[in-house]
């Protein structure tokens, strides 16, 4: 459950590391709080930090900018239908356009079954290992 202040790795290639929840957009159904799935918006926190022989336009986000992502992976235990409760050692988060498009190509981690349920099965088909 990420909420306020929340921070979340960043599982691909966009340039960002760490970034902040500062919302959860969703119906007010959980008071604010969010899960795998749900969208965000939230500051990067720690990006990678650009070279000067790449352009501009390599570089896709930059520290202190502000983004939607889609939460991923949750330390706090979500329960599957068939009674089993899935857990991950960390927060994670895939970085969103305006356009609800991925930011950016690649995902480098283990990201949970539950997003295609949720209706972000590009996340799922581009992840090396859904759990």
């Amino acid at each position: 459950m990420i909420g306020l202040k929340g921070t979340l790795n960043v599982i691909d290639n966009s340039g960002a590391l760490l970034v902040e929840c500062v919302n959860v957009l969703k119906q007010k159904v959980n008071n604010g709080w969010g899960s795998v799935g749900d969208e965000i918006v939230c500051v990067v926190k720690r990006a990678r930090p650009v070279s000067g022989q790449t352009s501009a336009s390599a570089a896709k986000v930059r520290q202190g900018d502000v983004r939607r992502a889609v939460i991923v992976r949750t330390r706090k235990s979500v329960r599957r239908p068939d009674g089993r409760f899935i857990r991950f050692d960390d927060n994670a988060a895939v970085l969103l356009n305006n356009k609800r498009e991925m930011l950016g190509t690649r995902i480098g981690g283990v990201v949970s079954a539950d997003l295609r349920m949720k209706g972000w099965g590009k996340i799922v088909s581009l992840a090396p290992k859904v759990v």
